[in-house]
Parts: C-alpha cells; sequence; structure tokens
C-alpha cells in the first residue's frame, strides 16, 4: 500500500532543506551578497544564455516588477548585463556577467552533486521509476501553475 503521508512528507522535508542549505551556502560564501530569491534569477537567466525579464517572471512564475527589482540590485552587484535589442530598442535583453556565470556553475554543480548522490547505488530501472515519477510531479505542477 503507497503511504501518500510519508511520499508528502519526504518531499516536503527535502524541499525545504534544499532551500535552506542553498541560503547557507550562500551566505557563507564570497558570494554572500545574493539571496536565494536572486540566485534563482540567476539560474533562470544562465539557463536561457539571454533573455528578457519578462521571459525570467515567465519561468520563476513572478511578476515582470518583482523581477525587474531583482535585476536591478543583480546589475548593481555586477552579476548581470542589460542589453537593448538590435532590431527592437524597447525590448531589453539579459545576460549572466562573468561574476554571474561563475556562480550559475557553482550553483549547477550543487545539483548535479545532489542528483548524483540521490541515485547512487540505484539500480537502472529504479531510476527509471523515480524518473517517470518525478515527470508526472512536473507536468502536474506545470498544469496548475
Amino acid at each position: 500500500m503507497v503511504d501518500y503521508t510519508k511520499i508528502n512528507k519526504y518531499l516536503t522535508h527535502i524541499f525545504n532543506n534544499v532551500l535552506i542549505i542553498e541560503e547557507a551556502t550562500l551566505r557563507t560564501s564570497r558570494f554572500s551578497d545574493v539571496s536565494i530569491k536572486e540566485m534563482h534569477t540567476i539560474d533562470s537567466i544562465g539557463e536561457a544564455k539571454m533573455t528578457t525579464p519578462s521571459d525570467i517572471a515567465k519561468d520563476l512564475m513572478l511578476t515582470v516588477g518583482t523581477v525587474t527589482v531583482s535585476l536591478n540590485r543583480l546589475e548593481k552587484k555586477g552579476y548581470i548585463k542589460r542589453y537593448r535589442s538590435e532590431h527592437d530598442r524597447r525590448v531589453v535583453n539579459v545576460s549572466l556577467s562573468s561574476r554571474g556565470r561563475l556562480l550559475y556553475r557553482l550553483h549547477r554543480k550543487f545539483h548535479r552533486e545532489m542528483v548524483k548522490r540521490f541515485v547512487a547505488d540505484l539500480p537502472d530501472d529504479s531510476v527509471k521509476i523515480l524518473q517517470t515519477g518525478l515527470e508526472n510531479l512536473h507536468t502536474f505542477l506545470e498544469e496548475i501553475k
């Protein structure tokens, strides 16, 4: 019998712990001037290489105004660069600076190591089942956002 309560408890606990660990790591690193929300903004930009504030807002499920505040802070701190589109001067594109790319790569490394540890010693068929369950969860969350 499936223990839905136990699975929910694990998912909630894991989600909260990842955020706590990320925040603590940022606070004690040379990137202590970056909040976890700003880190998520950097992560969104890093995935796209070059993007717009609207795209970031959609990805993070935030308003463009909220993202703009975060981008202003990140630009002042030297983590991002803004560019006007050559095709449409009304469009602002955003990309990571070299400092932002470094932080992005370190953040990605943490997540890669977390996933490697998560699936370590699991047989391939178990990893496939796990991946299917995570895909189902992702689809559910995408449908309700």
